[in-house]
C-alpha cells in the first residue's frame, strides 16, 4: 500500500479554461477523500483500477466527474492515485480542489508527484527528468528527445555499462588478493583489454546522449519591442560595445545581431531584433527585417520586451507570443527621462516580472542581468539544455576517471589506485539515475517541474 503519509492534490492541466480540467490526488488518504467527494452511484469499486463516471461535491455543489482510479502499488507514485476529470472552468477547478485540501490533502510542490514516483523506485532520475523534458519541449525534436529519455533509453545503457565497470572493478579488487604466481590472479593484458572495452561502452553511451539531446547550443535572449523603444542601446550596454546602431529615428535596426554574454556564470546569446511594425509593405527591406525579427523570437528561451515608458502605452505594444506572459521579462526602459513613470501600468505588471532600465545612464542595467539569469534558470525554461549537460557532464567524468586509473596504473600506480578511480566512475553514472544523486541536486531537478507532475 502507500508509502507516502502525506496525501497531495494538484491542478495537472495547463492554466485557463477549456473542455476539461484535471485534479491529481495521490496519497495514502486518496481514497477516503474520493469517497467524500463522489456523488455518483454506489457502491464504488476502489478495489481495481477503473474508470468511473459520476458527479463530484464541492461542497457548494456538485459537476460531471469522470473519475481514474488507480490503486497502490500499480501507480505511477506507487500510491492510491485518483485524477478528476472535470469541466475545464479555473473557477471550478479551483474550488475542486479547495475541496479535497479541505478533505485532508495537501498542496502538491513543483514535480512531487514525479519526485515521488522517482523516491518510490517506480523510475530511476534519468526517467523523471524525461518527464520535465517532455512537458517543457517546444519543438518537435525536443519532444523526441523527451520521450526517448522517458522510455528509458539512456537508463538502460548507464545500466548496461555500469554492470561493466563494477566487473572491471570486481576483477581488479580481485586480483589484489593474489600474487602473480596465484592462480587467482588476472594477467595485466586481460585488465587493460577489459578497461578499454568499458571506456568503449561509456563512450558510446555518452554518443548516445549527446545524439538525443541534439545540438541546443546556448540560450537565447531576444530584444524585443515596437521601433525606437531603446533595443539597441540596452543590447550596447548589456554587451559592453557599440555594436548596434543607436539613433533617435525608429527602424534603424533592420539585421538581427547577436553576442555571446556572460550573466553571472551562465552563458547565453543575446539578440536585438527589429521593432515590430506590422505596416511594412512585403516588398520593403522593412518587411524583410521583420520576418528576421520574427524567425528570432520564435526561436527564443527569453523574451525581453522592452518599452518605451516615455510613450503613450498601447494594448498593441504586446505580441501574441508575450500575451500569456510565458518566458517573457517586461523591460521598462527610458525611466531617466523627466517625467516618465517608474513602473509600467498595472495591466503590465500583472503576472510579469519586470525591471526599469536606462540604457543612456545605465540605470537598472545590472537588475536587468540579475532578472534575465533568474528568468533562464527558472521553471520550464532551458530544461532540455540543463538535463543534456548534467548528463553529458556525469558521463565525461565516468570516462576521464576510468581513463585516468588506467593511465596511473599503466605508469607503476598501485592497483588500489585503479580499483578507486573505478569506484569513482561508478558513482558518476548513479549520479545520472539517482543513485547517489545529492539532495540538493534533486531539489534543483524537480523544482522546474510544473504543479501537478
Amino acid at each position: 500500500m502507500s508509502g507516502s503519509t502525506t496525501t497531495i492534490a494538484a491542478i495537472a492541466s495547463p492554466p485557463g479554461g477549456g473542455a476539461r480540467g484535471i485534479l491529481r490526488l495521490s496519497g495514502s488518504r486518496a481514497r477516503e477523500i474520493v469517497l467524500a467527494t463522489w456523488a455518483g452511484a454506489l457502491p464504488l469499486d476502489l478495489s481495481t483500477r477503473g474508470v468511473h463516471v459520476g458527479r463530484f461535491r464541492d461542497g457548494r455543489g456538485e459537476q460531471p466527474l469522470l473519475l481514474l482510479w488507480m490503486p497502490a502499488p500499480r501507480s505511477f507514485t506507487r500510491d492510491d492515485v485518483a485524477e478528476f476529470h472535470l469541466p475545464g472552468s479555473p473557477p471550478l477547478l479551483a474550488a475542486a480542489l479547495a475541496r479535497l485540501l479541505e478533505l485532508g490533502a495537501v498542496a502538491a510542490a513543483p514535480g512531487e508527484f514525479t519526485r515521488r514516483a522517482f523516491l518510490s523506485g517506480r523510475i530511476d532520475l534519468s526517467r523523471a527528468e524525461g518527464v520535465l523534458a517532455l512537458v517543457t519541449a517546444r519543438t518537435e525534436s525536443e519532444r523526441r528527445a523527451g520521450l526517448a529519455l522517458l522510455a528509458g533509453g539512456l537508463a538502460a545503457r548507464i545500466d548496461r555499462v555500469r554492470d561493466r565497470v563494477e566487473g572491471l572493478r570486481a576483477l581488479v579488487e580481485a586480483s589484489l588478493d593474489f600474487d602473480t604466481r596465484d592462480t587467482g590472479h588476472v594477467p595485466d593484458e586481460e585488465i587493460e583489454s577489459r578497461a578499454v572495452d568499458v571506456a568503449a561502452a561509456l563512450a558510446e553511451a555518452a554518443a548516445w546522449e549527446i545524439a538525443r539531446a541534439g545540438d541546443r547550443g546556448e540560450p537565447r535572449i531576444v530584444l524585443s519591442g515596437a521601433p525606437n523603444a531603446g533595443k539597441s542601446a540596452l543590447f550596447n550596454r548589456l554587451a559592453g560595445s557599440e555594436g548596434a546602431i543607436v539613433s533617435p529615428a525608429a527602424g534603424t535596426t533592420r539585421d538581427v545581431l547577436s553576442v555571446e554574454l556572460d550573466l553571472g556564470g551562465l552563458a547565453c546569446r543575446l539578440f536585438d531584433t527589429a521593432g515590430i511594425d506590422d505596416a511594412a509593405t512585403p516588398d520593403s527591406i522593412e518587411h524583410a527585417a521583420q520576418e528576421l525579427g520574427r524567425a528570432s523570437r520564435e526561436a527564443a528561451d527569453l523574451h525581453a520586451w522592452v518599452l518605451d515608458a516615455s510613450a503613450p502605452f498601447a494594448e498593441s505594444d504586446f505580441p501574441p507570443e508575450a500575451a500569456s506572459g510565458s518566458r517573457v521579462l517586461v523591460v521598462w526602459n527610458k525611466v531617466d527621462l523627466a517625467g516618465t513613470p517608474r513602473e509600467p501600468p498595472a495591466a503590465v505588471r500583472a503576472g510579469r516580472d519586470w525591471v526599469a532600465t536606462s540604457a543612456v545612464s545605465g540605470e537598472g542595467i545590472g537588475a536587468l542581468r540579475e532578472a534575465l539569469a533568474r528568468a533562464l534558470r527558472g521553471p520550464g525554461t532551458g530544461s532540455s539544455r540543463e538535463l543534456a549537460l548534467r548528463h553529458r557532464v556525469a558521463l565525461e567524468r565516468a570516462v576521464a576517471t576510468l581513463q585516468r586509473g588506467l593511465a596511473s596504473w599503466k605508469a607503476g600506480a598501485p592497483l588500489e589506485i585503479f580499483a578507486q578511480e573505478l569506484r569513482a566512475a561508478t558513482e558518476a553514472l548513479d549520479e545520472i539515475t539517482g543513485a547517489t544523486t545529492a539532495e540538493a541536486v534533486l531539489d534543483r531537478i524537480f523544482a522546474r517541474f510544473c504543479l501537478g507532475k
